[in-house]
């Protein structure tokens, strides 16, 4: 049997290259978190809470550290000047399958509509195919959700025939599709 994956590599992971720079949340960080997650359109595909205030920050950080350190996730801030955070990408074991890494992505209101996403999980994805030894790298996606479709598409994602994921955010059912990176596409 496969040994689970682990993140907890190296200590401290900061990710250059598509004219952005992905570096890992501090507590300067924490203005900028809210001003980026209290935003309708976040609470309705992700599961931050809603809404997003000061102290949701604080323990969004401080879960994010400790997964780090566990070596379950990496939570890394987009930004293009590697201070000013204006979005965020996540790599984490997959639940559907601990063979696999997912990636999750956000972007501020504020600082949609330039690539930024997508940049982001290229740059990411390059990093885990190259340095984990995850089977595949996957994003799961709501179907209505365009915009995230849309990055899976540019990034060389495609639409897997997996089971469709079943999860439950804010008290609803949610159906996730999973997209699968294609070879060669990092």
């Amino acid at each position: 049997m496969d040994s689970p994956l682990t993140l907890a590599q190296p200590p401290y992971l900061r990710l250059e290259g598509e004219g952005i720079h992905l570096r890992e949340w501090s507590e300067e960080d924490i203005p900028a978190l809210v001003e980026l997650y209290d935003d309708p359109e976040i609470a309705r595909w992700t599961p931050v809470a809603s809404p997003f205030n000061t102290m949701a920050a604080q323990v969004y950080l401080t879960e994010a550290q400790e997964a780090r350190a566990q070596g379950r996730k990496v939570q890394l801030a987009i930004t293009t000047d590697g201070v000013l955070p204006r979005g965020e990408v996540l790599l984490f074991r997959s639940k559907a399958d601990e063979r696999d890494l997912e990636i999750a992505y956000g972007v501020g209101a504020a600082h949609r509509g330039r690539g930024l996403a997508s940049r982001a999980v290229r740059l990411l994805s390059e990093y885990a195919v190259r340095h984990t030894g995850a089977r595949r790298v996957v994003l799961c996606i709501e179907e209505g959700n365009a915009a995230s479709i849309a990055v899976a598409r540019s990034t060389g994602f495609t639409l897997t025939d997996d089971e469709p994921v079943l999860r439950t955010s804010r008290g609803r059912p949610i159906t996730l599709r999973t997209w699968s990176l294609t070879g060669g596409a990092a």
